[in-house]
C-alpha cells in the first residue's frame, strides 16, 4: 500500500512527466507513465489529471498506429477540457486531433482541429503554441 502523503503529490509529478513525454513525442515515456498518472489520478476522481492521461494515450496510440482508439482518447480528452473551461488544454487537445487528421491525410478534418486551436491559444496570448499550430496549417495549405 502507498503512502497517502506520496499519493497526493504522484499526480503532479506524473502530470509533469506525461505533458513533458507528450510534447517531445516520447514513447517509452508515455508507456511508463500514463497509466501511473492514470492510476493515481483515478481514486481522487481528479478530472483534470484524467484528460490529460486520455490525451497521452491518444498521442501514444496515434503514434503507434493505433488511430480509432487515439481518436476515442483524444475525443474524451477534449469533452473533459471543455466541461472545465480549459482553454488551453482544449487546444493542445485539438491540436493533437489536427495532427491525427493530417496523418489520416484528412487535410479539411486537420485543418478544422488546427484552426479551433489556434483560436484558442491566440485568445489567451499562447504565442509558442499559435505559432506551432499555424506552422502545422501552412504545412498542409502549401
Amino acid at each position: 500500500m502507498r503512502n497517502p502523503t506520496i499519493l497526493t503529490a504522484d499526480p503532479d509529478l506524473y502530470a509533469t512527466l506525461v505533458e513533458a513525454a507528450v510534447q517531445q513525442r516520447d514513447v517509452a515515456a508515455l508507456r511508463e507513465y500514463t497509466p501511473l498518472l492514470e492510476e493515481a489520478a483515478t481514486p481522487l476522481e481528479h478530472d483534470l489529471y484524467l484528460a490529460i492521461a486520455n490525451r497521452a494515450w491518444g498521442v501514444l496510440r496515434r503514434l503507434e498506429g493505433q488511430n480509432r482508439e487515439a481518436e476515442v482518447r483524444l475525443e474524451q480528452a477534449a469533452d473533459v477540457f471543455r466541461g472545465l473551461d480549459t482553454r488551453w488544454q482544449l487546444g493542445r487537445t485539438h491540436f493533437e486531433l489536427g495532427e491525427l487528421a493530417a496523418n489520416e491525410s484528412e487535410t479539411t478534418r486537420a485543418i478544422q482541429h488546427y484552426s479551433r486551436a489556434l483560436n484558442l491559444f491566440e485568445e489567451m496570448g499562447a504565442v509558442p503554441d499559435a505559432e506551432r499550430t499555424r506552422e502545422s496549417i501552412s504545412k498542409l495549405t502549401a
